[in-house]
């Protein structure tokens, strides 16, 4: 194997491990909020969440297609 060829395996192999990460970190994620893993269920909390309310104020279930979530953890109508 020639060592361009070596080159461009390296390049493909570390721009697929880029794009793993950077899926991995919610890079390509569109949703309005974050799914939360606590114990042995979810807390679906918003981008733009008040850091000072506590995570159980957050709903358990994600909002509807007209629904969208507060900063304070309640879910309201999108409108």
């Amino acid at each position: 194997m020639g060592k361009r060829s070596r080159l461009f395996l390296w390049a493909v192999l570390l721009l697929f491990l880029g794009i793993v990460f950077a899926d991995a970190l919610g890079v390509f994620d569109t949703r309005p909020y974050t799914e939360i893993t606590h114990g042995n269920h979810k807390h679906y909390v918003p981008r733009d969440r008040d850091p000072s309310v506590p995570l159980d104020n957050f709903p358990t279930r994600p909002p509807g297609p007209n629904e969208r979530i507060l900063p304070t953890g309640e879910i309201v109508p999108a409108n």
